[in-house]
């Protein structure tokens, strides 16, 4: 985890949510989305407020909206699975534009739209203020155990190294005539995926040897320690906490 890379969910910038240690963000939407997962589907004003909630940790974040409704993209299976419940939830039918719906399903699709977002645009504000690095050292921090850091630390670094390989034999094959317009191409695309495995596998021990040398004994040096202040905690809980409020009123109103 020593020099990290910034990523293209990561946006850089110098706001005060860039400037909260990364543990304490992660608690802080961490509790957000249980609060947020908890809130009774039928409190539909809720997640408007919510979804205010995040458009000001945006606009205090500096994220545009564009860049943030871009990256929500991602949760497009979601919202086809939530379409179809609509069709095909069993219970009470109701006629919309002279289609017979399911009220379960509709009900269904719109607690998993409503929750899935709010979850996936806390999630996305996280690793837009939040290099990669730091989320690291934040579950560190937060003493995730240590053998869960290091795969995610490996299956990010080296998740590009592995996506380059298959840039270069996508060249080298596209500079020797290779199109894929058929089923008789897929032994081609088929070899290719077997050399890139042993490739991949190849690296991998040529990485733990070159580490092994260097010291390396299954666990990985803590390079620096980011401790949160109280007054740091407060602002990176005043997310779910006032979550937490909307909450309450929904299930009492």
């Amino acid at each position: 985890m020593g020099a990290g890379h910034a990523h293209r969910l990561y946006r850089h910038g110098h706001s005060p949510v860039h400037g909260l240690p990364a543990h304490a963000k992660l608690v802080a939407v961490f509790c957000f989305v249980i609060v947020v997962v908890s809130t009774p589907r039928e409190a539909m004003w809720a997640f408007g407020v919510y979804a205010l909630l995040l458009a000001a940790v945006a606009r205090a974040a500096l994220v545009p909206a564009g860049f943030l409704l871009k990256r929500l993209l991602i949760e497009v299976p979601f919202v086809a699975f939530a379409v179809l419940m609509p069709f095909v939830a069993q219970g009470e039918r109701v006629d919309v534009l002279g289609v017979s719906l399911s009220v379960n399903g509709l009900w269904g699709a719109w607690n998993v739209l409503a929750k899935g977002t709010l979850g996936v645009a806390a999630s996305v504000l996280l690793a837009s203020t939040t290099e990669l690095r730091e989320l690291l050292l934040g579950l560190q921090r937060l003493k995730l155990p240590p053998l869960l850091v290091q795969i995610a630390s490996f299956m990010i670094r080296y998740g590009d190294v592995i996506t380059d390989e298959m840039r270069r034999m996508r060249i080298a094959r596209d500079s020797r005539g290779f199109e894929a317009r058929g089923v008789r191409q897929w032994g081609v695309l088929a070899k290719s995926a077997g050399a890139l495995f042993i490739r991949s596998y190849e690296r991998g021990e040529r990485v733990h040897l070159a580490m092994v040398s260097r010291g390396y004994a299954g666990a990985m040096p803590v390079i620096d320690e980011v401790t949160a202040s109280r007054t740091q905690w407060t602002y990176a809980l005043a997310l779910p906490s006032a979550a937490l409020l909307v909450c309450l009123l929904g299930w009492t109103l």
